[in-house]
């Protein structure tokens, strides 16, 4: 039973069974009301024979990668018996996730409370509210765990707890995963099975069922995942360390964590990569002047390590594919990543980056 839980339904009441059906057959429409995600090419010079894609999340009808795990932990805690009617869902999240379940909780008419840094981008707190929700705010994020547990506890609640849960409430055998989409929308491409994915993480949820689906399959490719600062992933997976952790929150909103979360799952992916914060802003205005299209930090975290990882390609001589996800929408962070102002306020000098990017481009050389 979850922790956060308190018996106050009967489970064979008909009108609680007939709630908890059309719930998730309303959770399970939405699913078949919506069309695949966009799998977008990034331009490279055609003779390095190289191709790198972004599989664009941010067409989700509330924006994001976390639409999908927003879905899952919905079903997945419904058909627990932990989601009830009149109470409220709780989640800490820095944003996203949030959007997207306070879509999910008032599709199917229960109350939603987000706990979340205070720090966390003004738009994502409107949408939040659009869709119906709360926001309760925390000066230390590394308090949000303990305060949605207490919320849920006062409430009556559920605690949702994407961190814990996003690994193992997603089906990462199949069933129109984000994994097994990429692999069918590359089947006309001239290099179908990807060389490398890379991924970020935030729940460690997206990393663990891609790798998990790629050795389901026995496909070769290899799955890294970009850590930005501030974020104890990298640190816990370089050295074994399950209790590694940092003492100051990430800039990059919906990924990075300051302790190595239970959904991580180390032994599902084959490489990690550090990615300085100005370095993650520099790829996203990089990504813009190539394809026209603005994103948040997180899609920069991964693009500049599939960047270099074509980068070393391209060195070696390989020829190949690479596939990124472009993970929400620039139109949430203009006060952030795409605002000098706030660069500055942060201490963060993207030119040197940028100027690396831009030589790769033309030259195809990473200096």
């Amino acid at each position: 039973m979850d922790s956060t839980e308190t018996i106050d339904v009967d489970r064979t009441d008909p009108h609680y069974r007939a709630w908890l059906g059309e719930a998730v057959r309303k959770v399970q429409a939405d699913a078949n009301r919506s069309a695949d995600t966009h799998l977008l090419r990034f331009p490279l010079p055609e003779r390095w024979g190289i191709d790198l894609y972004l599989k664009d999340e941010s067409t989700h009808i509330t924006g994001s990668l976390k639409h999908r795990l927003a879905r899952s932990l919905f079903l997945y805690g419904l058909c627990n018996g932990w989601i009830r009617p009149g109470k409220p869902v709780i989640e800490a999240s820095s944003g996203s996730t949030a959007v997207s379940e306070a879509y999910f909780a008032s599709l199917i008419g229960v109350p939603f409370i987000a706990v979340m840094p205070r720090t966390t981008s003004r738009e994502k707190c409107r949408l939040i509210e659009f869709h119906g929700g709360q926001c309760h705010f925390v000066d230390d994020p590394r308090t949000m765990y303990a305060e949605s547990a207490a919320l849920a506890t006062a409430t009556g609640g559920h605690y949702m707890d994407q961190f814990t849960y996003a690994e193992r409430a997603t089906d990462w055998r199949g069933n129109n995963n984000i994994a097994e989409s990429i692999y069918q929308q590359l089947r006309l491409e001239r290099y179908p099975e990807p060389s490398w994915i890379v991924a970020t993480a935030g729940t460690g949820g997206t990393s663990a069922t891609i790798g998990r689906y790629v050795r389901y399959m026995q496909h070769r490719t290899l799955v890294c995942v970009a850590d930005p600062d501030n974020s104890c992933f990298f640190d816990g997976w370089v050295s074994g360390d399950a209790d590694a952790c940092v003492e100051r929150s990430s800039r990059i909103e919906g990924i990075g964590r300051p302790r190595m979360e239970p959904s991580f799952v180390p032994g599902a992916i084959d490489r990690m990569m550090k990615v300085p914060d100005a370095a993650s802003v520099a790829a996203v205005r990089a990504l813009e002047a190539a394809i026209g299209r603005k994103a948040g930090g997180s899609t920069g975290t991964g693009l500049w390590s599939a960047l270099r990882i074509v980068a070393e390609m391209v060195a070696a001589q390989r020829t190949g594919s690479v596939v990124t996800l472009l993970c929400d929408p620039g139109d949430r962070y203009l006060d952030k990543y795409y605002s000098d102002a706030w660069l500055a306020e942060q201490g963060l000098d993207i030119a040197p980056y940028a100027a690396t990017l831009d030589r790769f481009l033309a030259e195809g050389v990473w200096r």
